[in-house]
């Protein structure tokens, strides 16, 4: 496992059907078709602080089930946490099964609904999950 978080971080994103990278507010920011479904928060600044992390795009109800469960893991990130956002710290062994199905259902609420559909009759009958 890398030691740094955002090189795995960008390999998930990065696997997902048109994804892209995009640096925004001084961060890696994740997107298909340029519509926002995860955003790294380094260790270094505002974003993470002091320690690094992933914001990706929830509902508020997976949010607040996730935060409850395990606020040492989880938690509401600035700006964009009322809108149903999930933060995960990357430090400490994080849970890259899970982080990784956060990604997945952070694409699909982002994805056109043309895109998902497409992806979807492409691998129907594979058995394949989202990422390939």
């Amino acid at each position: 496992m890398p030691a740094d978080p955002l090189i795995r971080l960008r390999a998930l994103c990065l696997a997902l059907p048109e994804s892209s990278e995009k640096v925004a507010w001084g961060a890696p920011t994740f997107r298909v078709r340029d519509k926002l479904f995860a955003m790294y928060a380094s260790a270094d600044n505002h974003h993470g602080a002091g320690r690094p992390g992933v914001w990706i795009k929830a509902t508020p109800a997976n949010q607040a089930l996730l935060v409850d469960d395990d606020p040492t893991r989880y938690f509401k990130p600035p700006y964009v946490g009322p809108s149903g956002w999930i933060g995960v710290w990357l430090d400490k062994r994080p849970p890259w099964s899970a982080v990784q199905s956060l990604l997945e259902d952070g694409f699909r609420q982002a994805a056109p609904k043309k895109l998902l559909a497409a992806i979807e009759a492409t691998r129907a009958g594979s058995g394949r999950r989202i990422h390939g």
